[in-house]
Parts: C-alpha cells; structure tokens; sequence
C-alpha cells in the first residue's frame, strides 16, 4: 500500500452517508421527568466532549474471556470502592481498574444523546413531530463526518483503527450532496474553495436526501453538468491520486457509468453506496469506503504505462464491479450483481482487505472514452416538433467555456413494455395517447431527445407494433431509439439498421449512453414528412444511427 491524496465527493441521496435518527436517551428523559421508553441500554451517538473528564473502566471488561487470561496481564491502574479510586486495593469487594483521561482532542466518543426538542419534549425521529414540516438531517453535509467516524470507531482486522488517515489523506467535496447548510456556515474551511462562508442552501437545489421521506428530493437531469464539471476539474487536479464517490445505493451504478463516459482522466475512480446507514447496526458502509481507500492506495488497477486500466469501479461488500455492468437487485448488503451475463466483477478484496484484480474491462472508458467532456462540441443540431407536430432544426449550445451546460443534458425517455401491451385490436393511435404525448414533450424541449424501449428479451422488441411504428416515426423526426430487453439482459439486442441496439445494457444503462452520444452527435436527420420518408432520407438516418451504433458497441 502506497500512502495517497483522494479527493472525497458528496454525491446525492446517499445512505452511506446517513444515521439512523437521533433519539434522546433514557438519561435525558428521566432528567426532565419526561416518560422513559425503557430500552435496556441508551443508543450510544458519537459525540465530541467540551472539556477533559477522567473515567474508570473496570480491568477485563472488554472481553468474556480476558479474566481466563489474568496471569499475562499487568497490574491495573488502581482500585474502586465505595470511598473513591485508590492506587491501594483496601479490600476484597475493591474493583480492579483502568484510569483514563479523556481529552476533547481525543475525536469523537460513543456516548448517550441529551439533547431535547425547544418545547422540552423528547426527540423521537428526524421531524419534529410524525410527518411534520420541521426537521432535522440525518444525512452529512459532505464527508468529513462519515471518514472521521470510520477512522475513530470502526476497528480493522488487526484490532486498530484510524484506517483511513493510516492510508490516505482526504479531501472533501459536494458537487452533489445529501445533507446541507439550511442556515449558511459562515467562514467554513472548504476543500473546494478553501476558507469562506458557505450561503443558505436549499433542498432541492442544492443538496438531495430522501428522508425524512415525505420530504425526499432527488436531483434533476440538468444536474448531471454541475456533477460532471465538478468531477472533471477535480480529476483534473494534479494534487490527488484518485476519487471516491458516495451516493444513494439505486443510483450510484448510473453515476458511476456516467462517469465512465464523461470523466477524462486516467486516475481511479471508486464508488461506494449503503445499503444501511452509518451507526446502524450491520452498516455495510464504513467497510465500502475503507475497501475504495485500499484499491486506490494498493495501485492494483494501474496498466503498465500507470493509467488506469479498470475504469469507474463500483465497490460493494469486498467485491469490485465495472460500472457499465453493475446494478442494485436487492436492498441487503450483497443486493449487487454484474449484468451483462459475461463477466462484469472485475476482482475482489480479501477478508484482510488485499484487492486483486481478475477481470478488465473491454469497453471503452474515462480517458480513452469518445465521450468526455474534453471531447464534446460546443454545439449540437436539436430536432424541436411545435404543437402541430413539426419538427425544425436548431442549434443547441453543449458547453461555453469548456463546461457542459445544464440546458444541454439530453431528455431520453424510457418506454417499458410488456406482454399484452396493446390497448385494444387494430392500430388506433388514439390509444396510445400516452406514448405520443410523451413522444411531443421529449421532442419539444429544444433539446436533443430520445427513447429507449424496454422490450422483449433479448431484442427489445415492443410487442406492440403500432408502439414500435410510433417510435419508428420520431426516428425519422430526429429523435434515435435504442432498443433493450427488460431486467438485467444477458442476451444481445441485434441491430437493425434503424433502431439502436441496446447490446447487453440495461435500460437505465443504455439512458446514459443514449444521452452522451446525444450530446457528441445531437439529434437524427429530420425527414420532411417523418411518416413517409423519402429513400434518400432513409439513407441519411442509417448512416447517422451507425455512428450512434458505433459508440453503442464501444461504450
């Protein structure tokens, strides 16, 4: 292991970086003569001391069996008694013990939450009350927290902590984070742009959790650019050796692709997720961060001239995925698998936390992807349809400045299918209002648009033909459909010259890719009548699907 800089990025609804709810102790309660809820131990929050306090810990409390062992112990610190600590044992019935000296310097210590509501009554869950408007947050604003836990309290393999920092140092950043500053910070110290005040940020603008849940927002399409430029300029950074990005468990294999696609460098990136937040009871997340630290530091997924050769990984449960193949099934630790049905776990880290590498990806990746950010245009052709349903072509700006604009971010849909599809017999359009609303809208938003329609496996066939032929006509208005099969497909989507095939990939998957070509090659020709296109613009939309194919079968 080599010692290391990583930069540490806040992504958004990220259990991983969560807490279970700060619930006020049975100390509190019965100091305040409010009701007891009578658990046989307070939940021990870690917390930080305001002044030095000096404690007795009894001799061979920390294990059953360190009594069994007395006689390779040395003596205790003192004694306790009913008259006080004495260096002298004075009786039989005297307590063996251990003097410590607590110091606020020390970091952090497990100890029971006091704290109560204004009105005087007990904290219960995050909200003030059950389903009310007033709450606190459980997730962090960024990852100092979650790292400096880790490096406090989880203990290694060998019986030591301070895992991280023995390793790494980090740096932290919030291109997207869970939890924020509701009431500004002023003269905050800020990876991102050192010493300065942070403003009021707001839910849903500027930081995304999904609890309290009648509260939750997830971030918007246009915020993949902030996410993406803010990912590049740190890759950018000669100062770190490698990234780790945490964010929700669904999402973090989308991100992670996407930046598998986008992200220009040859420097690793790691994601992690939780599938339990931080504090609970088998959290799986302190041990996800720890293994990113270790394959970064380790060197393993260096090629021979030292760039990367694994690409975006996504690390669960001592297991290393590639990002075009990795997807959540389940909500346990272990609910991730490889899709694709040909490989996609590109090693593991043993139980001592040693990575090895068994598998390299054979698609293209951050630095040798034809879709980085470096490598986009400043500006693509959009395919816009009025109210009428005419479709024009327009300019639409892709970056200024060498960053990519939210405006930009492609609109792709996902049309999903199954069995039994058609609303009635015969091929009414008028039943399928719904596609062609959604067709019109995608189309209408002046920017680059697009469908992939989640078919039959593995061809991503609709199983609707008046579907497909719906689908087929906003091809020829601009607008490029990728085919998939549902689930996780382990089968290949064959191409057809005028849909895009989706390979292996699942939709949500091909969505991204989708989305990255859009922004490299903008939309399809548009046909003069998309209905009855002319041989010579049937010509023109082959060609131009090919490319889109091209990159399919790379990415």
């Amino acid at each position: 292991m080599t010692r290391v800089r990583i930069a540490h990025l806040a992504g958004p609804t990220a259990t991983i970086q969560n807490t279970p709810p700060l619930v006020t102790s049975d100390k509190a309660r019965a100091r305040a003569g409010l009701p007891l809820r009578g658990p046989k131990y307070d939940a021990l929050r870690a917390q930080k001391l305001a002044a030095p306090a000096k404690v007795y810990v009894e001799q061979f409390s920390a294990h059953p069996l360190e009594r069994d062992a007395a006689a390779l112990y040395g003596p205790p610190d003192g004694y306790m008694s009913a008259a006080g600590f004495s260096t002298e044992k004075t009786s039989e019935d005297d307590v063996p013990v251990y003097e410590i000296e607590l110091s606020p310097e020390d970091g952090l210590y497990p100890l029971p939450y006091m704290a109560l509501q204004s009105d005087g009554s007990a904290w219960e869950e995050e909200c003030t009350v059950p389903g009310g408007d007033k709450a606190r947050q459980g997730f962090f604003p960024d990852g100092s927290r979650s790292f400096d836990e880790i490096d406090r309290l989880q203990v290694g393999v060998d019986g030591t902590s301070g895992l991280i920092s023995a390793l790494a140092d980090v740096d932290f950043y919030r291109p997207a984070p869970p939890g924020g500053w509701r009431n500004g910070l002023p003269g905050a110290q800020r990876s991102d742009t050192g010493e300065g005040d942070i403003p009021p940020e707001a839910m849903g603008q500027d930081f995304y959790a999904y609890k309290p849940y009648h509260l939750a927002m997830s971030p918007p399409r246009p915020m993949l650019a902030k996410i993406t430029n803010d990912v590049q300029a740190i890759a950018d950074n000669p100062a770190y050796d490698g990234l780790v990005w945490t964010q929700g468990s669904p999402q973090v294999e989308e991100s992670a692709y996407w930046f598998n696609l986008l992200i220009d460098t040859d420097k690793p990136i790691s994601c992690n997720a939780a599938q339990r937040p931080q504090g609970q009871i088998s959290a799986d997340g302190p041990a996800n961060i720890y293994d990113s630290v270790r394959y970064i530091s380790s060197g393993i997924w260096k090629d021979g001239a030292g760039g990367n050769r694994c690409g975006t990984v996504v690390i669960q449960e001592q297991q290393m995925f590639a990002a075009r193949e990795v997807q959540k099934v389940d909500a346990r630790p272990g609910g991730y698998v490889a899709t694709g049905g040909h490989g996609g776990i590109i090693g593991q880290l043993t139980h001592h936390g040693v990575p090895y590498v068994t598998y390299l990806p054979a698609y293209k990746y951050c630095a040798n992807s034809e879709l980085t950010l470096k490598k986009l245009p400043d500006t693509v052709k959009a395919a816009q349809m009025d109210d009428s349903g005419k479709v024009s072509v327009i300019d639409c700006s892709v970056k200024e400045d060498g960053q990519l604009l939210a405006s930009a971010i492609p609109s792709v849909a996902i049309i999903k299918d199954g069995g039994y599809g058609a609303e009635e017999f015969g091929d009414d359009e008028a039943m399928e209002a719904e596609l062609a609303f959604t067709i019109r809208h995608k189309m209408s938003l002046g920017r680059p648009a697009g469908f992939i329609i989640e078919g039959l496996v593995p061809y991503g066939m609709a199983t609707s033909e008046l579907r497909m032929n719906m689908l087929r006509r906003a091809i020829y208005a601009g607008a490029p459909v990728v085919k998939t099969g549902r689930a996780a497909m382990e089968g290949f989507a064959d191409v057809d010259g005028l849909t895009i095939a989706g390979l292996n990939l699942t939709a949500t998957k091909a969505r991204l890719l989708l989305m990255a070509c859009l922004l490299k090659l903008g939309s399809l020709p548009v046909a003069a009548d998309p209905a009855n296109p002319t041989e010579a613009e049937r010509a023109a939309t082959a060609e131009a699907v090919a490319a889109f194919q091209a990159l399919f079968d790379t990415h």
